[in-house]
């Protein structure tokens, strides 16, 4: 399992479970705005579950909770990153 960084160079989905508000003021740059309490609506925009998923959020609690839905859909690799400014 490599580390967050080489997931990206890789190719992963990267995700930010923020509200909107929150990614419109700033978010790692390629991520996707998908609010966790849309994820389970929206799961599909995610990617393949087979591709590595990144997820972040402020504070890395979202983040969690994404995660566990993701796993428990199916997705393969899923990396709870923690918060924004925890992105490498």
């Amino acid at each position: 399992m490599g580390s967050i960084k080489d997931k990206i160079k890789a190719g992963a989905a990267i995700i930010d479970v923020r509200t909107p508000d929150e990614f419109a003021d700033g978010h790692y740059e390629g991520a996707r705005n998908i609010p966790v309490n849309v994820l389970g609506n929206r799961m599909d925009e995610v990617g393949p579950k087979d591709r590595p998923v990144v997820l972040y959020c402020a504070s890395g609690a979202r983040s969690a909770m994404a995660a566990k839905m993701l796993k428990a859909s199916g997705f393969a690799d899923v990396t709870n990153a923690g918060g924004l400014d925890d992105m490498p």
